[in-house]
């Protein structure tokens, strides 16, 4: 269900884009790194039943466990209420990532790469800190993102969007470079074996 409605809205909302940008902004978009950050929001790690070992060892804010329980409400309120109602909370959730991934499909939208990366190598979501400062009319933004506490990488931009995308961006670099020293020579795995294929060229994850 979720991949229908994303393929729908792409194909009503961007018919001019080429068929193979608009599989690496579905795939983007559906992919578990997002559905684990929009569980997150909504805190619905909260709210699951675990069991005792996995609530023990931090099941709640595994991103593999939280993309499943977004899933899983999407494919509730289709069975519940009906496509419409699906429809519409997909969208209400994802229009503004589809919009983001539309600007920049392929390599440039660092913060969906880190969000893969994060989720796939740590099993942990980035989080951002921002601050600002100057008037409102020139007011410049600062990032930091951390992955398990520990800031990763620091970025700057004119608004929150770019700030956070140069955080993520650094950060990326420099995780993918450091597995990349670390590799042996002549193998090709993890983050950096990944990082050679463009965000989103993953098969996605349908409810």
């Amino acid at each position: 269900m979720l991949g229908v409605v994303v393929t729908a809205h792409l194909y009503r909302e961007l018919p001019d884009m080429p068929e193979g940008e608009l599989a690496k902004v579905r795939a983007a978009v559906v992919s578990a790194a997002t559905m684990a950050e929009l569980a997150a929001e909504v805190r619905l790690g909260e709210v699951l039943l675990l069991g005792k070992g996995e609530d023990g060892s931090g099941g709640r804010e595994k991103p593999s466990i939280l993309a499943d329980a977004r899933e899983a409400v999407f494919g509730a309120v289709y069975l519940d209420l009906g496509a419409d109602a699906a429809e519409r909370l997909v969208l209400g959730l994802l229009v503004d990532r589809i919009d983001e991934a539309a600007e920049g499909p392929g390599g440039h939208d660092y913060k969906t790469q880190l969000q893969e990366l994060a989720a796939r190598d740590f099993d942990q979501l980035p989080e951002y800190e921002l601050r600002d400062e100057g008037p409102d009319h020139a007011k410049r933004f600062y990032a930091v993102v951390r992955l398990g506490g520990q800031p990763k990488g620091r970025g700057e931009g004119r608004s929150k969007k770019q700030a956070e995308q140069d955080a993520a961006r650094r950060a990326w670099l420099d995780l993918t470079e450091a597995e990349a020293r670390d590799r042996p020579v002549g193998v090709s795995t993890g983050a950096v074996g990944a990082a050679a294929v463009p965000s989103g060229e993953s098969e996605p994850r349908d409810a």
